[in-house]
């Protein structure tokens, strides 16, 4: 770890060419999780990931998950439980519940979602920054992801289902609502099979920071965080 950029009080971070290869991305350590140095992250490309016995960790891995809205995958069979469930699709009504609901879900394999990270994220949604995507169904909320929109670039963070499916109502519903909305990317991160089967691909870090800086700034079409679909 001595060996990693640590970083001082000031938002620069080391060029994501820089991350390890193994581990795959890890770039620095150190720093805060103030809502300027994460927004100033996720602009470049970087992202915060560690456990509570670890300092702050920010990684850029190469490949990169990512998934364009356009073909994100919804399969028959979700769009057959879609029609005959009794879904709702809400932005935003319960940010704190669904981040601890990931945090939860994940807490057996210990979860990098701290309750640090939580107060960071919750900050994050307080000023716009992050949004959550909620599945009800009968009243009940049963699955959601959250994340950060910059620009027209979305930072998915993590998922959780209660019932069968409802990330995967979470994820694609939303991938059809940026599409809408002009985003061109949904930054998934690291592959794993749930996110290759709705769509998901990998780039090539230079690519992935080409389409990044191309649309970080660019403002999407208007919209008010709730569902047009």
């Amino acid at each position: 770890m001595s060996q990693l950029p640590w970083l001082d009080h000031t938002l620069n971070f080391p060029s994501p060419h820089s991350a390890l290869d193994d581990p795959d991305g890890l770039l620095a350590a150190g720093g805060d999780l103030s809502i300027e140095r994460i927004v100033a992250a996720y602009r470049a490309g970087i992202f915060p990931w560690f456990s509570d016995d670890q300092p702050i960790l920010w990684w850029s891995p190469n490949p990169r998950c990512v998934i364009h809205p356009e073909q994100a995958y919804t399969s028959k069979s979700l769009r057959k439980h879609i029609r005959k469930s009794n879904l709702t699709l809400r932005f935003d009504t319960q940010f704190e519940t669904v981040i601890r609901h990931c945090a939860r879900l994940n807490s057996d394999e210990g979860t990098w979602i701290t309750p640090e990270m939580e107060e960071a994220y919750i900050q994050l949604h307080q000023e716009g920054i992050a949004h959550s995507v909620e599945v009800w169904e009968n009243g009940e909320l049963t699955g959601g992801l959250y994340g950060l929109a910059i620009g027209r670039c979305f930072f998915g963070e993590s998922m959780f289902s209660l019932k069968p499916n409802s990330s995967k109502v979470a994820f694609t519903s939303l991938c059809k609502q940026l599409k809408i909305w002009g985003y061109a990317i949904v930054d998934c991160q690291v592959e794993n099979p749930h996110l290759l089967s709705l769509g998901a691909s990998t780039l090539d870090r230079r690519e992935f920071l080409s389409i990044l800086n191309t649309n970080i700034d660019l403002a999407p079409l208007a919209h008010s965080w709730t569902f047009d679909l």
